[in-house]
């Protein structure tokens, strides 16, 4: 591995990846900062960052070594993990807490296959947090392999199919493991919504309830972008003509309770579609979540279905600011976003899920953006 800062920055830089991790790591265990770093005998370097609680590092900043707990990871090879800082036997005298005002930590090392050390995979808050868990553990320790086996690919020609297939893999177990403790987090909620009395307590269920919605739609796309690449396409199952307009409707009716104060105009038709209705409901989902999230809240969303003849067609638009031209090229691949503006939410997997279904219906999915207009439109045959 050649030296850095310039080179170890750029590297990890080239993993576009890189940053999916750091956003699944946030929201899987709450942490507000993220980061990979590269770590020698006498520097310390922030390659990628993720950063919500104005820690101050950017790609190619630098921490004195003799004050981070990486530099002793460097020695032993071990993952450090601190769910609370003054309970904890260890490190509650520690001078690294002590100096940057931590609470909770994880940093996991980041080996590549001949032994070398390469940095570390880590993750900080200023709250405790829960993180002595195996599932949070194993999925440190599968994002640290992943990021070094990309590191080793970038030296060899075949690196794009080598990387891209265990970086879907990982993802299709990461998302699978997810499942369970988000399910029981869902059960919890909805059991003590029917018990709790207080408006605040409910305020709070409520929050937590859409938190774990979200996540789960995360999971739901992380799950289909891995079933798609691995298994040649998003599997649909073709049923006979079914009506669309109820479960649109139903469609619209979540996202209006998970989006209070957000206008959603329909205009759906009665007709009746041969597809799978369950796929529709999830693109239609995608779009309308997309064109909540990236327009003008203050003017409405709009949805038109209808019938031309053999074709059936979907429109949702919304309006704001056009999505820039350098976006729109690559707009319906994975990992992209709908606006180059940062801080929001999602991994960039809606739009390339809703393309992806579109496909397997034999259908289209495409978009215009000009003025303060921008309307995804899907066509597919009706038969």
């Amino acid at each position: 591995m050649d030296d850095f800062p310039a080179a170890a920055v750029e590297a990890i830089a080239q993993i576009s990846v890189v940053p999916t991790i750091l956003d699944v790591v946030c929201k899987a265990t709450g942490m507000r900062f993220a980061a990979v770093a590269r770590v020698t005998a006498d520097r310390w370097i922030a390659c990628s960052v993720r950063d919500e609680i104005a820690f101050g590092l950017q790609p190619g900043g630098e921490l004195k070594i003799e004050t981070t707990i990486c530099n002793e990871i460097r020695e032993h090879r071990q993952a450090v993990i601190i769910d609370n800082v003054a309970e904890d036997l260890v490190y509650a005298r520690h001078h690294t807490p002590a100096i940057y005002g931590l609470q909770s930590y994880i940093s996991v090392p980041i080996l590549l296959a001949d032994g070398t050390f390469f940095g570390t995979l880590c993750a900080i808050d200023t709250v405790p947090r829960q993180l002595s868990r195996p599932e949070t553990t194993g999925m440190f320790q599968l994002f640290a392999n992943l990021i070094a086996f990309h590191l080793e690919a970038q030296q060899r020609s075949d690196q794009e199919r080598q990387g891209n297939e265990l970086r879907e893999q990982f993802i299709a177990v990461l998302g699978h493991d997810l499942r369970n403790p988000l399910a029981s987090l869902d059960a919890g909620t909805r059991m003590l919504l029917r018990t709790v009395e207080d408006e605040k307590g409910k305020s709070v269920l409520a929050l937590m309830q859409s938190s774990i919605s979200r996540m789960s739609g995360l999971i739901d796309n992380v799950l289909d972008f891995a079933r798609g690449r691995l298994g040649g396409g998003i599997p649909v199952e073709q049923a006979d003509r079914v009506p669309l307009r109820p479960v649109m409707e139903q469609v619209i009716s979540e996202l209006r309770i998970a989006n209070p104060g957000r206008m959603i105009e329909a205009d759906l038709t009665e007709a009746l579609v041969r597809c799978d209705e369950g796929r529709i409901g999830q693109l239609l989902s995608n779009l309308l979540a997309n064109g909540l999230t990236h327009g003008d809240p203050e003017r409405p969303v709009r949805i038109c279905s209808s019938v031309d003849g053999e074709w059936f067609e979907l429109s949702v638009t919304n309006f704001g600011e056009p999505i820039p031209q350098e976006v729109t090229r690559d707009l319906f691949k994975p990992f992209v976003r709908a606006s180059a503006k940062a801080n929001l939410e999602g991994l960039g997997l809606g739009l390339y899920i809703a393309s992806e279904i579109a496909k397997a219906h034999k259908g289209r999915l495409s978009v215009t953006s000009s003025g303060d207009e921008t309307r995804f439109t899907f066509r597919m045959p009706r038969q």
